[in-house]
Formats: C-alpha cells, sequence, structure tokens
C-alpha cells in the first residue's frame, strides 16, 4: 500500500543534543579509512583553522539517520521498516562537524514517491549547534520495496 502523499512536509521535533566526541570521530575516521589528521590531531585541525579536531564529512549521517527513525517509527506513516533499504544519501556544509559541538537534528518529509510498487521517501534532516547555527543538510533516501506477491 502506498505511503499518504499528506505527509509530505511534515516536520518533526528536534532531537535530544547528541554531543560530538573526539574519540568518536577517531573511530569513525578509522572504521572509513581516513587518515586526514585534522580527524585525530587537534594541532593539525587548529592549523587548519579549527578550533578543535573535526568530524569527516560522512560522520553526521549516523546522527541524521538515527533521527529519521522519529519519520521511520512514525504509525501514522504506515512505513514496514523491513522491506527498506537505504537508497542514496547526500550533504550540504555550512562548517564541518567539530569535537564539542551538541547538535540537533530536525527531521521532515521532504518527499514520498511510488515507483513499480515501491514506495520512495525523501528525509531532510536540518542539524544545528546549540548556538542554533545551522551546520548541515543531510538528505536521506529509503525504498520501501513493494510487498512480493504469493
Amino acid at each position: 500500500m502506498a505511503l499518504d502523499q499528506s505527509f509530505v512536509g511534515r516536520t518533526y521535533p528536534p532531537t535530544e543534543p547528541y554531543e560530538v566526541g573526539r574519540e568518536k570521530i577517531r573511530e569513525f575516521a578509522e572504521a572509513v579509512g581516513d587518515a586526514n589528521p585534522a580527524y585525530t590531531d587537534a594541532d593539525a585541525a587548529k592549523a587548519l583553522g579549527h578550533p578543535d579536531v573535526i568530524a569527516p564529512p560522512t560522520f553526521v549521517f549516523s546522527i541524521t539517520f538515527k533521527a529519521a527513525g522519529q519519520v521511520v517509527q512514525d504509525p501514522q506513516l504506515g512505513l514496514d521498516y523491513s522491506r527498506v533499504v537505504h537508497g542514496d544519501q547526500k550533504f550540504a556544509y555550512r562548517r564541518p562537524v567539530r569535537a564539542g559541538d551538541r547538535l540537533t537534528v530536525t527531521s521532515t518529509i521532504e518527499a514520498i514517491k511510488s515507483l513499480a510498487g515501491n514506495d520512495i521517501l525523501d528525509i531532510r534532516g536540518e542539524v544545528h549547534d546549540e548556538a542554533g547555527e545551522h551546520v548541515v543538510t543531510a538528505w536521506t533516501k529509503l525504498v520501501a520495496r513493494a510487498a512480493e506477491e504469493a
């Protein structure tokens, strides 16, 4: 059954703040194999004009995808998460994510489409620091595969 188009434009409440830690950034950089010293060495980051280590560009996915869970778990939307695959991801940064940032994410359903029986859900996550400064926008595309015919 197709998702309800009336959900397009629905915005969910901001998440609780997520405090970005140096160790989390280091672990993430190691996990993705990115040896950029600005991710692990505060002096290297400061030499580039940052107040502390910065996170790799895809680090914010873990925060925004968790926030998108508010959308996915909305019982009124009726999304069958057991049929969902991750379709796409993109980011638009105002500034890098830094160690010490306390970030919140506000998720909005940007589009719902049906294609060949599949539902395609586009979620925009606006990430702000505790001063209210916009840090990054993340777009997540989820595809709910069509139910198999018996």
